[in-house]
């Protein structure tokens, strides 16, 4: 009887150690997003990397800035499409700030990119050298994206600020904002990354 015990303990035990071990990088991508700006949208993008990241802050930081490019390009593509079928719509300044936002987001999406294969340049040494490289592109495309929605709808009227009501602006708006949020969890992660490798 207490040999079929021990093997029953031993066998919960081992369920709880695999339990726990399948848990591990989610609640590391969750520990980790914990300092970023935006945790919950941080958690909910990365936690379908967290097997190919396992514990490792330079393969989090990496997905990470995957999933900025991705929604990047997504949103590059979208003001595009507004740019082009809205023109007749927008006027004024509005029309020349959806058509410069085109050009930011194609900015932002390529310095994400660049980012990207940076990070996978880390293990060939120069490590600060090329994590200063990724903070930089990462710092620019988070000022494109800040400079496509400044320019999208920050105005005066009765002393309160107002956006646009125009549907593809506010489209733009809705997406860039995700976009910005998502690159600004990116770049806490670079920096993390960084400072646990110092």
């Amino acid at each position: 009887m207490k040999s079929i015990l021990l093997l029953l303990l031993l066998f919960i035990a081992s369920g709880e150690l695999i339990i726990s071990s399948t848990a591990t990088p989610t609640d590391f991508i969750r520990t980790s997003c914990n300092a970023t700006r935006y945790p919950t949208l941080c958690i909910q993008s990365l936690s379908s990397y967290a097997t190919a990241v396992r514990r490792d802050p330079r393969q989090l930081a990496r997905a990470a800035l995957n999933v900025s490019a991705e929604h990047a390009r997504a949103a590059s593509a979208f003001v595009s499409r507004v740019a082009a079928n809205g023109s007749k719509s927008l006027k004024g300044r509005e029309a020349g700030a959806v058509k410069d936002c085109v050009e930011n987001m194609a900015d932002s999406e390529e310095q994400l990119r660049r980012s990207v294969k940076e990070m996978g340049r880390m293990g060939s040494g120069e490590f600060a050298w090329h994590v200063s490289n990724v903070q930089t592109w990462v710092s620019a495309a988070l000022t494109d994206v800040n400079t496509c929605m400044d320019g999208l709808g920050k105005g005066k009227k009765k002393k309160k600020e107002y956006y646009s009501d125009d549907v593809g602006v506010v489209g733009i708006r809705k997406k860039v904002v995700v976009v910005a949020q998502t690159i600004s969890n990116a770049l806490a992660l670079v920096n993390r990354m960084a400072s646990l490798n110092n």
